[in-house]
């Protein structure tokens, strides 16, 4: 099984005769529109294709994706329920899902959990192998900004949803979590909140645009904690991921 990094929290995971892409954002190459590895290889690859996307914000959900149908008619739409709300798809367009539901068939499943910004995160169970998108389910706070009250909320909120992640999936063989260097000083406070709570064969950096460095410094605590440590450096970047 191999994890491909597309951008942003964009992940593909390619799997026997089975592909998933989540919270596609933009394809791989730097310089060409529609250009990288999910144009030029993976709308391409024999099997299943699903795509999911975890909420409506433009950096996780791009609508070019309902137009994929045009080349793979056979393809698969889990999306999270607000981007319906939020009028970005028609209910004819997907699979919808919240906190809570569970989206099954023979090839995947794939359970819905909290955010603490909008939408869901995903659970997927794929050939053995468990996974967790984060979405944007993060310790969202700006320390340097924030009030101690707020800062106290954000905590309380992240860690209630982490704890309903905990009870059903203790652990987890692959984790992409946020771990933004925009939000400040305690910007790996969520990450490292996560991996003490949820033991994580292989941790995945995530929402980091290009700032890889922000993303990878990571690395030292992730791999305190017994994680495997995935380094992104570039778009379109491949992992094994196989145990």
């Amino acid at each position: 099984m191999k994890l491909d990094y597309i951008y942003h929290s964009g992940f593909a995971i390619e799997a026997d005769g089975v592909t998933v892409i989540i919270d596609y954002y933009k394809d791989s190459s730097e310089t060409e529109y529609n250009k990288g590895i999910v144009h030029d290889y993976l709308l391409g690859r024999p099997g299943e294709l699903y795509v999911l996307s975890s909420h409506f914000h433009p950096d996780h959900f791009n609508r070019e994706v309902l137009l994929w149908k045009a080349e793979r008619p056979d393809i698969h739409y889990i999306f999270s329920k607000d981007i319906l709300k939020h009028h970005r798809a028609t209910r004819e367009d997907a699979t919808y899902i919240n906190k809570g539901d569970v989206y099954e068939d023979p090839n995947i499943r794939i359970e819905a959990f909290g955010s603490t910004d909008v939408g869901i995160s995903f659970l997927i169970d794929l050939q053995g192998v468990r996974l967790f998108h984060a979405g944007d389910l993060n310790n969202w706070h700006w320390s340097e900004e924030s009030t101690p009250q707020e800062i106290r909320k954000a905590e309380g909120d992240f860690l209630a949803e982490v704890k309903c992640l905990q009870q059903t999936a203790p652990s987890v063989d692959v984790a992409m979590f946020p771990v933004d260097n925009r939000i400040g000083k305690d910007y790996m406070r969520g990450a490292e909140q996560f991996v003490e709570r949820i033991k994580t064969t292989i941790f995945v950096p995530m929402h980091c645009s290009e700032e890889y460095k922000g993303g990878n410094a990571f690395r030292e605590f992730a791999e305190s904690k017994g994680c495997r440590f995935l380094s992104i450096t570039h778009r379109g970047e491949s992992f094994d991921i196989n145990q």
